[in-house]
């Protein structure tokens, strides 16, 4: 409590006054509340009042707040050099590191890396690294994609508001394929024709739309982030794979949320049996510390010439020395077990929600990656950003930070540290179980 009590004299509502003042309304807060403490899956506030964190910083902590090989390998590095920049003079933590991830990433071939800042400076520079290797310009995303908000992985990126409107002009030649929703297939539809259809519509897209022969890379969420938890077909990921294969066309997977150990593996690509040629890492790389990379085939990214890649701060020390830690962290604590552990008790949760809620749509995980859709409407139900804003808002104000995501707005997620305990993933659970309850009385109000 110590630290608490240091910030006993700071005022919250004089530090919110401060925030409107000094920070653009453009940056967001969930939760208005000031952090003091944070520690595995549980944030106190300077007044002292805990919050349950089903946030995880958007999926940054899958090893918790503040571990404690995390914050012992950061200070030991701070006591040796904060950064020399690796363009300027090289260091072990980075090249540890690269070694590491490219033993980790999926794929049968030989892997180089190379280390960044933000998820957004990685997929910008693993494009940079496709185009110049294909000699091509063209990237394809996918439809409720979402990889970034720089002015190239804007463009990447499906949802208009608030990521693009009034951004523009984006760059050029990005183009958007369409990616399965089976909740939403036509009516009479079996999953396995609505699939197969997704499949001919993507291919199609390269006659329609644009030409494989100038497509630099194919860039895909294992599970759509933003676009609200979206788990493709494994038919539909090989197919693309197959695809890009084919025609000399990059593969490249956006494992930033997906990695790590959030969906019950290290990478979400395995559960597809997929091996993709470039990966995009960071979230979780760092337990919190910016960190980002490119990880993939060694011709691809030695395709660029010397000092056509990198950055100041690509690779920083400090945050190399927390990813180290965080590598060892999965591997000596189970923790991809407690993922599929975690994510199954979230889900029969939500189930038993559902039973007694009846705006409670789909829910979907893979590993413990959760989502639920809010939706209204008994004959044609539709989604409902409004309830759903209203389970997060009531979360938020009764101590469970929790997020919402989807094109329309209307998905729950989760992103819960993996290594939460019990308790406090139950304790969770019942603000959760509050919010629903409350959003079900104002339904027959």
């Amino acid at each position: 409590m110590t630290q608490i009590n240091e910030l006993k004299n700071d005022n919250t509502e004089e530090l919110q006054d401060k925030r409107d003042k000094f920070i653009p309304r453009g940056v967001s807060n969930g939760n208005r509340n000031i952090a003091a403490k944070a520690e595995s899956a549980t944030i106190t506030d300077i007044d002292g009042t805990p919050f349950i964190d089903f946030a995880g910083a958007i999926g940054t902590l899958n090893v918790g707040h503040s571990h404690p090989k995390v914050t012992a390998a950061v200070k030991d590095q701070i006591d040796k050099f904060l950064h020399p920049g690796f363009n300027v003079m090289m260091y072990k933590g980075y090249i540890e590191l690269a070694e590491k991830l490219s033993q980790m990433t999926p794929g049968r071939f030989d892997k180089k890396a190379m280390l960044l800042n933000s998820g957004s400076e990685a997929v910008e520079n693993a494009v940079k690294a496709a185009r110049k290797y294909t000699g091509k310009q063209a990237v394809v995303s996918f439809k409720r994609a979402f990889h970034g908000r720089t002015n190239l992985t804007m463009g990447m990126t499906s949802k208009v508001k608030p990521y693009k409107f009034g951004f523009g002009p984006f760059a050029p030649e990005i183009y958007q394929a369409p990616y399965p929703y089976t909740n939403y297939r036509p009516e009479g539809v079996s999953e396995a024709d609505y699939i197969e259809q997704t499949i001919e519509d993507f291919k199609n897209f390269f006659i329609e739309t644009v030409a494989p022969e100038t497509v630099a890379c194919v860039v895909m969420e294992p599970v759509q982030g933003e676009g609200g938890f979206i788990i493709p077909d494994k038919k539909f990921v090989t197919a693309v794979a197959d695809f890009c294969k084919e025609n000399n066309i990059v593969f490249l997977a956006d494992e930033i949320q997906t990695g790590f150990g959030r969906t019950g593996k290290l990478f979400g690509m395995e559960h597809f049996g997929v091996e993709p040629d470039l990966v995009t890492v960071s979230k979780s790389l760092a337990a919190g510390l910016p960190l980002s990379g490119v990880v993939g085939k060694s011709e691809i990214l030695d395709a660029s010439e010397p000092g056509e890649l990198g950055g100041t701060y690509a690779g920083n020390p400090v945050a190399c020395a927390a990813a180290l830690s965080v590598i060892d962290i999965i591997n000596d604590e189970q923790v991809l077990e407690k993922a599929e552990i975690q994510g199954q008790k979230i889900e029969d949760k939500l189930h038993q929600l559902k039973e007694h809620h009846d705006f409670t749509g789909e829910i979907r995980r893979l590993g413990a990656m959760v989502a639920v859709e809010i939706m209204n409407g008994e004959d044609e139900p539709q989604p409902d950003k409004g309830k759903t804003s209203a389970i997060t808002k009531y979360a938020n104000d009764n101590g469970l930070l929790l997020l919402s995501a989807g094109i329309k707005g209307n998905v729950i997620r989760f992103l819960i540290p993996l290594v939460a305990t019990d308790n406090e993933i139950e304790k969770g659970l019942e603000i959760l179980e509050g919010a629903f309850e409350t959003a079900q009385e104002a339904n027959h109000d």
